[in-house]
């Protein structure tokens, strides 16, 4: 399954309110517009009151996009569906991709996608997911499966099971981006490419360290973030210099810079937008590629980092 170059991560809610509805239609808009295609959400995306928010919007703003009918129905939806300790059946897994259908007003997904693995913490329910992924694959529900935060040796077994009822896996999304590229994730492409399974890359801008906007001793991210940007910030000094001049080199902004070497990777970057802004940078990564060259020099300043992303709790080896 083709999925394109580029794709939206649909992870707005962080500090939303339904103020910000129609200026997220307004970046929806310029996105499509534009050529991005393909977006990727979750039906966990939004707890509590904005349970399966995410999704609703989005939904709402395929409806509501003023632009060409043919452009509207061309956009591709991905959603990953969460391995909540309640979903012990594949029947429950399917009725949980129907209610994504309902949130979305759609038929069918372009990709419906496992979130994580419960196979460290809950091995038995880990059978029911991957049931419950080919079985809404064979339901007509989705036209391709995925999975989300799988390491090399539970991407193989799915893989292998999914192949016995000749089911293809067709993505394997990651933390991936030049300070997140261990060797698990590595190994993980690597898999990927050995398989035909396309690699989607979250978090392509490491939660924004990779923009060039942060700096040690200036304002950092309120929250969470700023204890890690504490931690890896201050050993991003030479990769960041590397991007910024390459950027220059290019006309470019570091962003862009930093989306392009995963697309270099062979990888589906899926950078988040809130903002017009936002979007208009992240666009500006399309179009062009970094030379070898560039993309090693690059690789080579990230591997002088002394830290580089921690990886997302459910992530699996």
């Amino acid at each position: 399954m083709g999925l394109g170059t580029w794709a939206w991560g649909n992870q707005f809610l962080w500090g939303y309110d339904e103020s910000m509805d129609s200026e997220l239609q307004e970046v929806f808009n310029l996105a499509v517009s534009s050529g991005v295609t393909l977006f990727d959400t979750a039906d966990s995306y939004g707890t509590g009151r904005l349970n399966g928010r995410s999704e609703e919007l989005l939904g709402r703003f395929i409806r509501e996009y003023p632009g060409p009918a043919r452009v509207r129905d061309g956009v591709l939806i991905a959603t990953k569906l969460a391995a909540y300790p309640w979903r012990l059946t594949p029947g429950q897994f399917v009725k949980a991709v129907r209610g994504s259908l309902r949130r979305l007003g759609r038929e069918q997904l372009a990709l419906g996608q496992l979130h994580w693995s419960a196979a460290r913490y809950a091995p038995l329910q880990e059978r029911a997911l991957w049931d419950g992924l080919a079985a809404m694959y064979e339901q007509g529900l989705v036209k391709a499966v995925g999975v989300s935060n799988y390491g090399p040796q539970q991407l193989e077994r799915i893989h292998t099971y999914l192949e016995r009822r000749s089911i293809p896996l067709a993505s394997a999304q990651v933390q991936f981006s030049l300070i997140s590229r261990g060797p698990q994730q590595m190994e993980t492409k690597t898999l990927c490419d050995q398989l035909g399974i396309q690699l989607i890359a979250y978090s392509p801008l490491g939660l924004g360290m990779l923009t060039g906007k942060y700096e040690v001793g200036r304002a950092l991210p309120k929250g969470p973030r700023s204890l890690l940007f504490r931690q890896i910030l201050p050993g991003l000094a030479p990769l960041l210099e590397e991007l910024r001049s390459v950027a220059a080199a290019r006309g470019k902004t570091p962003s862009q810079v930093a989306i392009n070497w995963c697309i270099a990777q062979g990888t589906i970057p899926i950078p988040g937008a809130k903002t017009l802004a936002n979007v208009r940078d992240n666009i500006g990564a399309l179009g062009w590629r970094l030379s070898a060259a560039e993309v090693g020099a690059l690789s080579e300043a990230a591997d002088a980092a002394p830290r580089g992303m921690i990886q997302n709790i459910f992530q699996t080896r």
